[in-house]
């Protein structure tokens, strides 16, 4: 048993993480920020929450390019094959929950 208070975290470098949870597979991390993470396919879907700050997710669907200003309580889910990038407006704590290993 646990108690997290994702406030209170901060890692060493930009989207370092706490590691919570492993189940069957699928990773449950908590990712602490405050710079811009890399355009990037997951090998399977991904949940994204933003649970303190600001964030900036740009995406793209049939060749366009879009964004959207996500903030704290706000979930965005990546598809399989959806590619995106995350840029915290400051800093920025985020729980991803995707496929062990993914990127």
């Amino acid at each position: 048993m646990e108690i997290i208070r994702s406030k209170k975290f901060k890692a060493e470098e930009a989207w370092g993480a706490k590691d919570i949870a492993n189940m069957n597979g699928v990773t449950t991390r908590l990712h602490w920020t405050d710079e811009p993470y890399i355009w990037h396919i997951n090998d399977g879907e991904e949940v994204f929450a933003v649970l303190d700050g600001k964030v900036e997710m740009f995406y793209r669907e049939n060749g366009q390019e879009y964004s959207v200003i996500l903030n704290v309580g706000d979930i965005f889910f990546a598809s399989v094959g959806t590619e995106h990038v995350a840029h915290p407006i400051g800093e920025a704590r985020i729980l991803v929950i995707e496929k062990e290993g993914s990127v």
